[in-house]
């Protein structure tokens, strides 16, 4: 019986057929996402506006595509990314791409636990180096306040998370003053008294509507400006 355990065993840890040993890395950092559409970006254009973020940001640049090439920005928002994400692919998706200015838009998926537990100081610090490196580089960087939400629907055992948002928010407003740095500041011109958002600027809750973007657009010329 033994002898038949064993043999059993070894027959279970086996690789397969075909198994591939050396598997590669998910992309963690999402550097393939706009990998293609970067070596065909001119980098040689003055005063772009790189808005680096989330599913937002993502949204934002596909929706209102005309808004985006009037302007001269450029968006680099990967769904569900936190900051230690944008972190990852700083240099491929912004300082590669020479721009004049960066807006930095993340936390909401920090707040939501999508990469890890929550921890304000965590993500700041991400923030804060991404801030770094954009100076080093000569590149402005521009901070914006996370979006107003009371629930997130995919992690719906976390309850309702404005306050975090909200603190988190006093802390990057903080920041960009300690810097010297614009702040544009989304959640007080969305939110409602819940610190939400109202079906009319997200349906879920959470992701813009075109007139929720219509708003967070004049936002960001006048942060320019």
């Amino acid at each position: 019986m033994k002898q038949l355990l064993t043999f059993l065993l070894a027959l279970i840890t086996l690789p397969c057929i075909g198994q591939n040993k050396e598997a590669p890395a998910p992309d963690y950092g999402g550097l393939n996402r706009y990998k293609s559409a970067n070596a065909k970006l001119d980098v040689n254009v003055d005063g772009r506006v790189v808005l680096l973020g989330n599913s937002i940001t993502d949204a934002w640049a596909v929706r209102d595509a005309a808004f985006f090439e009037d302007n001269n920005l450029v968006g680099r928002g990967i769904s569900g990314q936190t900051s230690p994400q944008l972190l990852v692919r700083f240099r491929q998706d912004v300082i590669d791409l020479k721009p004049a200015t960066v807006i930095i838009h993340i936390g909401t998926n920090d707040i939501a636990e999508n990469t890890g537990p929550y921890d304000q100081a965590f993500t700041l610090g991400n923030i804060e180096s991404m801030i770094d490196l954009a100076e080093k580089n000569g590149i402005e960087a521009i901070v914006a306040s996370v979006l107003p939400a009371t629930q997130f629907g995919w992690r719906p055992k976390l309850g309702d998370r404005s306050a975090e948002i909200v603190a988190l928010n006093e802390a990057l407003k903080t920041l960009a003053k300690d810097r010297g740095l614009t702040y544009i500041d989304y959640h007080s011109a969305l939110k409602n008294d819940r610190n939400g958002m109202d079906a009319d600027l997200a349906k879920d809750g959470v992701h813009p509507t075109m007139k929720a973007y219509a708003i967070m657009g004049k936002l960001v010329l006048e942060a320019l400006r």
